[in-house]
């Protein structure tokens, strides 16, 4: 059996969807958290061995919609065979899903991804989230505590309805279960906690506290923000991606980013299986949000030009005709 401190998959394991169960799951709750709603389902068979990190595809139930809408596991109990998640009504498929209430059912795919890996015992980590993004960090922080290390939240949105005011209150009770030992929120209006980012509460708390490692979870851009941050002051980080995920299985590829390999050489890897947690020492920030001509900025990532078979430039041409590079060959290929 698995111990509380061990990832879900092991380094070098394929895909995250070993794990993963398919199963048409009854809402035996649904609440309102700030902007959200989060659902409490019966799914036995996942909650057994979900892990921090990872993540449930879920169906919309409209034949017209037919990709599954991908949501962190906010919480997972083993016991009671419950998965929680917390759903953001961000356009159709989201709200239907958002509607459903207790007796409903949910079908769902779980758990998915790869987790977060624990660090070692002993030593202090900060937990930083943006808004629905922060959902699993306090189930995270139940995992942590009692390794001997103290556990920071810090936790940002634009304002007080987009924080997670169930996650946060539980966070800050002080009550000797609470899952963190210490609570910092930010809004950009200040009409909780700070007025600021997470970012401008990451760095001093990691320079009074000493932590080395940072796990957080949330946009993009704000997760190459933490890792700057928390690389200036010497800690490790492990982020969980956000990406578009239309199958959430690892068919469809739309959820590709640049990863450094052990290797050192660049691939373009599926956040939904080979992800959605990464070293944020091994994603190619170089190339993630960077405009390309299928996509606009601040969406995606591009192939970088030395990734592993990354499409060769185009040749310039020869004289007397023919390529500067074969047909087909490509700048990265892998011999």
């Amino acid at each position: 059996m698995r111990t509380p401190e061990e990832p879900a998959l092991r380094a070098g394991e394929p895909a995250g969807v070993r794990t993963a169960v398919v199963l048409d799951a009854p809402v035996l709750r649904a609440e309102p958290d700030g902007a959200y709603t989060r659902l409490v389902l019966r799914a036995p068979a996942a909650a057994a061995s979900a892990r921090p990190g990872q993540f449930a595809a879920c169906s919309t139930g409209d034949s017209g919609m037919l990709l599954r809408r991908s949501f962190s596991i906010a919480a997972a109990d083993a016991g009671a065979g419950t998965l929680e998640v917390v759903v953001a009504a961000a356009g159709a498929g989201t709200a239907r899903i958002a509607r459903l209430r207790a007796g409903d059912r949910l079908p769902v795919v779980a758990p998915l991804g790869r987790p977060f890996v624990l660090p070692p015992a002993g030593e202090g980590v900060v937990l930083v989230g943006g808004g629905y993004g922060s959902a699993p960090l306090a189930w995270l922080g139940r995992a942590l505590r009692g390794r001997d290390g103290a556990v920071d939240l810090v936790v940002g949105a634009g304002d007080e309805r987009r924080l997670l005011a169930h996650d946060v209150a539980t966070a800050a009770s002080g009550a000797p279960d609470a899952p963190v030992d210490r609570v910092h929120v930010a809004t950009e209006d200040g009409s909780a906690g700070a007025r600021g980012r997470v970012t401008d509460l990451l760095g001093p708390v990691l320079a009074a506290h000493g932590a080395r490692h940072v796990l957080a979870c949330g946009p993009m851009a704000m997760l190459r923000a933490v890792h700057d941050v928390a690389t200036a002051a010497g800690a490790a980080t492990q982020l969980a991606t956000e990406e578009s995920m239309a199958c959430g299985v690892g068919v469809c590829m739309t959820c590709v980013l640049p990863v450094v390999g052990d290797d050192g050489r660049t691939r373009m890897l599926r956040a939904c299986t080979d992800g959605p947690v990464f070293a944020g020492d091994r994603l190619r920030w170089d190339a993630i949000g960077a405009p390309s001509p299928q996509r606009p900025a601040g969406v995606g990532a591009r192939v970088p030009v030395d990734a592993v078979g990354a499409p060769a430039a185009t040749p310039a041409p020869v004289p007397g005709g023919g390529d500067a590079v074969p047909p087909g060959a490509t700048a990265g290929q892998e011999r």
